[in-house]
């Protein structure tokens, strides 16, 4: 009879589930914010917009600076590192879990998943928040990029996470923004649109998300069958 009980978990056995952190675990938008502000006044910059402003979250920051801001190349290393300067300074860590995240995490893992992070901020930048959110032991690995920005594409965090878990079965991602799907679908990942996040309506879609759920709790039923 027990076994009957748990018979939807298993097929979750050594599954590798790997998570965006920025508008898909935590709401990191605030601190965001704030930082960016902060780098556009160090650099003369006008007062970024609110689409600017809610652009900048999720993209590596490099291409943030660059595309959604329009900072010309060589001034964007001087941009990320005024952001970064505020952002760890304390603003890294004005972020609210998402409702329904800790009880997704936590029935995953009962369910016998290897959870990983796979993230376009700077690695140690995304530790500290995980563990400030307390997440992190959740989670059997975190991979971000690095400040140099050799790594800070999704494709590479992906990439990263996948060779640290080599016996991970049937892998998946679950992100916010267009660039999730597409770093997942690089290495053939299917990927779970976090719909509760930042993205504008259709763009998970658009993009090619496998489903997209509108809550963690859908994400429960996607990847544990109710």
């Amino acid at each position: 009879m027990e076994a009957a009980d748990h018979s939807p978990h298993q097929g979750l056995t050594r599954r590798l589930v790997l998570f965006d952190l920025d508008g898909t675990l935590v709401d990191s938008t605030p601190g965001i914010w704030a930082s960016v502000r902060a780098a556009a006044a160090a650099l003369g910059l006008p007062e970024p917009t609110p689409e600017q402003l809610r652009g900048m979250v999720g993209p590596p920051l490099q291409d943030g600076f660059g595309l959604v801001l329009g900072v010309p190349p060589d001034d964007v290393p001087r941009a990320v590192a005024a952001y970064r300067v505020h952002h760890s300074a304390g603003a890294l860590l004005d972020a609210t879990v998402y409702p329904g995240v800790p009880e997704l995490l936590a029935d995953l893992v009962d369910a016998g998943a290897t959870l990983a992070v796979a993230t376009s901020k700077p690695e140690p930048f995304a530790v500290r928040l995980l563990a400030h959110a307390g997440l992190l032991p959740s989670f059997a690995s975190v991979h971000g990029a690095t400040f140099d920005g050799t790594v800070r594409r999704k494709d590479q965090v992906v990439a990263a996470a996948l060779a640290a878990h080599p016996d991970g079965e049937r892998p998946v991602l679950i992100g916010d923004r267009a660039h999730d799907v597409l770093g997942a679908a690089a290495h053939g990942l299917p990927c779970i649109g976090a719909g509760w996040g930042p993205a504008p309506p259709g763009e998970l879609a658009d993009a090619g998300a496998a489903v997209v759920a509108a809550t963690p709790a859908e994400v429960r039923a996607v990847l544990l069958g109710g």
